[in-house]
């Protein structure tokens, strides 16, 4: 059933954290979660009509900075985490197409059996037919955290905003929220203010490229049911940097 309401963006590129991906667990990926993700973005595919993109962080599984504390080579270590955002890009896909929604996983390294290679103008025609296209494998490059590759995804697929979705934070604060009650929440500041503050909403390198490109975005708790439909249809959700 398609729903009335209408929709305030036409294409969005969602960032999820691997983090989200485990819930409470803390490693892993949890299913519940994934089915409440799959849930969400397909009622913005299928009722509102929303193009969604998606990029996945693989955080619950490794992160590349640990591993280069462990001793292994950063380099390494990098392209170790950018195989657990495939698993986790695969994983959210084979709960969308439980859910009868279209969707393509697109990795920057090439692994024909499992996703299809990154390429831009092929990645637009799937959202162009109403396929979740997901961004696995991050750039492709060590270095370069998946903050950043969303970044870069949005404007090359020309989304109208970037949504950072967060696990359990409902914005960005004047603090951490989690350890200081005194912290209140931002509803909206600039790009400037994120990068001259050093506020934790996304690594400076993704924020200085949304800038360069005029791209907002908004920092909400996708954790939340509602509120990926809520920010689709106009309602004031989370932060916004702009």
């Amino acid at each position: 059933m398609t729903d009335s309401s209408e929709p305030t963006y036409k294409r969005v590129l969602v960032k999820l954290s691997g983090e989200a991906f485990a819930g409470d667990k803390g490693f892993g990926i949890d299913g519940s979660v994934l089915q409440q993700m799959a849930n969400d973005i397909g009622d913005a595919r299928n009722n509102l009509g929303v193009e969604v993109a998606v990029v996945v962080g693989g955080g619950n599984i490794w992160r590349g900075i640990s591993g280069a504390e462990g001793g292994i080579d950063r380099a390494q270590a990098d392209y170790m985490g950018m195989l657990a955002t495939v698993m986790n890009a695969l994983a959210l896909q084979d709960i969308l197409e439980q859910n009868d929604i279209a969707t393509r996983t697109q990795s920057a390294i090439r692994m024909p059996q499992v996703a299809e290679e990154y390429i831009r103008r092929r990645a637009i025609r799937h959202l162009e037919k109403g396929r979740v296209v997901i961004f696995a494998a991050g750039t492709g490059n060590p270095f370069f955290t998946t903050d950043t590759t969303a970044a870069l995804r949005a404007v090359e697929i020309d989304a109208d905003v970037l949504l950072s979705a967060k696990n359990g934070v409902d914005g960005v604060y004047t603090a951490d929220p989690k350890t200081d009650p005194t912290a209140t929440k931002i509803d909206s500041l600039s790009y400037l203010d994120v990068l001259n503050k050093g506020l934790r909403v996304m690594d400076s390198t993704a924020i200085t490229h949304c800038m360069e490109h005029k791209m907002p975005i908004r920092v909400f708790d996708m954790m939340e049911h509602g509120n990926l439909r809520g920010l689709l249809t106009g309602v004031s959700i989370g932060t916004l940097v702009q």
